[in-house]
C-alpha cells in the first residue's frame, strides 16, 4: 500500500496497513545538536524517515521570520522578530495597533504572497504535478496563522480581544479583508485539486483558547466556514491545526467543516480526546513536547506512545502521529521515542 493511500484510508476509517506517523526535525535543531549524532538516528529509523540521505555538511535554512537579529516586514506590514535561527519569530510592530491607520491598510496580492512569505504559483503548480505523477499526497494549505492570528499581528492581541468586546465595526471591515485575501488563496489552490486542504491556526493557550467560544463562533468561525467550503464541495479532505487548549472550540472547528484535528496531546488530555473525538473524527496527534518527551525517561516515552495509539487508534484507522522535534530534549529520549513511533504504527497490523 502507498503512503498516500494509507494516509487516505486512516483518515477515512478504511482500514490503513499502519498508523501514519511524522517525525519534523525544527531547523534550529542542527545548531544544538551534534549533527553527526542526529543524523545517525534519522538513518536508523527508516520509516520515519525513508528519503533520507546523508549530508557531509547540513544546509541550514531559516524562514524570512526564523532568522535572529533580522527583524522582517511581511507583507501586511507586520514586523516578525526572533532571537534563535530557525525559531518562529513573533511580531513586534502591528501595522493596525491604531485604528486611525485602517483607511491606508491594503491587502497584499494573493498571486505573489500567502501574506507573510512570497509564493510562486507556476513553481507550486510544477510541484504538485510530480506528486501526482509520483502518487504521493497532495496538500494545499494557507499559512499558518492565517485568520485569528493574523487579526493578532496586525491590530495586536490585547487591542483584538478587545474589540471582540466592544464589536468595533473596523474588525468586521479588517476581518473581511483578511478573509478575501484567503478566499483567493484557497481557490487558487482548489484549482489544483489536492487531497487535502490544511487551515493551520493556533487558538489554544496552555489552558483554555486565546479567545471565547463566542467571540469565536461571531469573529472567526465564519471566516473559516467559507474558507473550507471550496474544499469541501471538492471532496477534499480539511485538515485544521491547533496548538494549546482547545477543547471548547472542538465542537465548532469540526461543524464548520474540518475532517481532521490536529491537536495537542496533554494539553487537551488524553481521556478528553478519546471520549470526544476517537472513533469519530480523525485525529492527527501532536505528541507532547514540554513534559515527557523533554523530561521523562525512555520508558516513559515508550508507555505515552503506546498508550496514545491504544486509546485513540484503532484498526479501523482513525488516527495519524506528528512530533515535533525542538532544541533540549536529550538525544536518548530522541531515540526512544523514534523507536516507539515505529513500533506502535504497526499496532494494529
Amino acid at each position: 500500500m502507498t503512503k498516500r493511500k494509507n494516509i487516505l484510508k486512516a483518515i477515512r476509517f478504511e482500514r490503513p496497513e499502519y498508523v501514519p506517523m511524522v517525525f519534523h526535525i525544527n531547523s534550529s535543531c542542527w545548531n544544538h545538536y551534534d549533527n553527526d549524532a542526529l543524523q545517525d538516528l534519522m538513518e536508523a529509523h527508516p520509516f520515519l524517515f525513508p528519503n533520507f540521505k546523508r549530508r557531509a555538511k547540513i544546509e541550514k535554512r531559516y524562514g524570512l521570520n526564523s532568522r535572529k537579529d533580522a527583524p522582517y516586514t511581511d507583507p501586511w506590514g507586520c514586523v516578525w522578530k526572533t532571537t534563535e535561527d530557525g525559531i518562529t519569530g513573533s511580531v513586534h510592530e502591528h501595522p493596525l495597533s491604531d485604528w486611525n491607520n485602517l483607511s491606508s491598510c491594503t491587502p497584499p496580492d494573493p498571486e505573489k504572497t500567502d501574506g507573510i512569505f512570497p509564493i510562486d504559483w507556476q513553481r507550486i503548480e510544477a510541484g504538485v504535478q510530480k506528486q501526482k505523477e509520483a502518487g504521493q499526497l497532495v496538500c494545499g494549505r494557507l499559512p499558518h496563522g492565517h485568520t485569528f492570528l493574523r487579526l493578532q499581528d496586525i491590530r495586536g492581541y490585547e487591542n483584538l480581544i478587545y474589540d471582540m468586546a466592544d464589536e468595533r465595526p473596523e474588525l468586521f471591515r479588517l476581518t473581511k479583508m483578511i478573509e478575501e485575501f484567503n478566499y483567493r488563496l484557497v481557490q487558487k489552490w482548489i484549482k489544483l485539486k489536492p487531497d487535502m486542504m490544511k487551515f493551520p491556526e493556533d487558538l489554544g493557550m496552555q489552558s483554555g483558547p486565546m479567545l471565547s467560544p463566542g467571540n469565536f463562533r461571531k469573529f472567526i468561525k465564519p471566516s473559516y466556514q467559507k474558507l473550507m467550503k471550496p474544499a469541501r464541495e471538492q471532496d477534499c479532505i480539511v485538515h485544521m491545526h491547533s496548538d494549546g487548549d482547545i477543547r471548547s472550540l472542538v465542537d465548532d472547528l469540526i461543524d464548520g467543516g474540518v475532517d481532521v484535528i490536529n491537536l495537542q496531546d496533554l494539553v487537551n488530555g488524553i481521556e478528553w480526546i478519546a471520549d470526544r473525538l476517537a472513533g469519530r473524527t480523525c485525529i492527527d496527534l501532536d505528541i507532547d513536547r514540554q513534559a515527557v518527551t523533554a523530561q521523562g525517561t525512555p520508558k516513559q516515552i515508550d508507555s505515552l506512545i503506546k498508550e496514545e495509539v491504544e486509546k485513540l487508534g484503532s484498526a479501523a484507522g482513525g488516527l495519524m502521529m506528528i512530533y515535533g522535534l525542538y532544541p533540549g530534549v536529550p538525544l536518548k529520549n530522541i531515540e526512544a521515542l523514534m523507536n516507539a513511533m515505529e513500533k506502535y504504527a504497526n499496532h494494529y497490523s
